[in-house]
């Protein structure tokens, strides 16, 4: 019986802290956020040739500095696909301060109007 307190203790201690971390994410520092942006590259959105749009990108990076892509806040289902297959497990130099610890990434997406 104590075992199954001591249990069910520790799991409410977890899920506040991971609720608690989703719920306040923090920018990245400029180091890592010049680091995501040069992974994000540039590209030819094909069915926004015309309209620049935001995205934002919630992460986390693991123990071994690879980026953990955890939501892609986008309408287009293409747009969510080509963020997360440009960061999903790429490698950074960001050594992570806590473990866990969420970021978000504001992303602003324009679209070169070439004539």
């Amino acid at each position: 019986m104590k075992n199954l307190k001591l249990l069910a203790f520790a799991m409410v201690i977890f899920s506040v802290q991971f609720v608690e971390a989703k719920e306040n994410p923090v920018l990245p520092n400029e180091s890592l956020r010049s680091e995501v942006v040069e992974l994000i590259g540039a590209t030819y959105f094909g069915d926004y040739e015309n309209v620049d749009f935001s995205v934002d990108v919630l992460f986390t990076v693991n123990s071994n500095r690879e980026v953990i892509v955890l939501s892609v806040d986008a309408k287009d289902k293409a747009v969510r696909s080509y963020f997360k297959r440009k960061l999903n497990y790429k490698k950074v130099d960001h050594i992570p301060g806590k473990p866990g610890e969420i970021f978000l990434l504001p992303v602003k997406v324009l679209v070169s109007k070439t004539i």
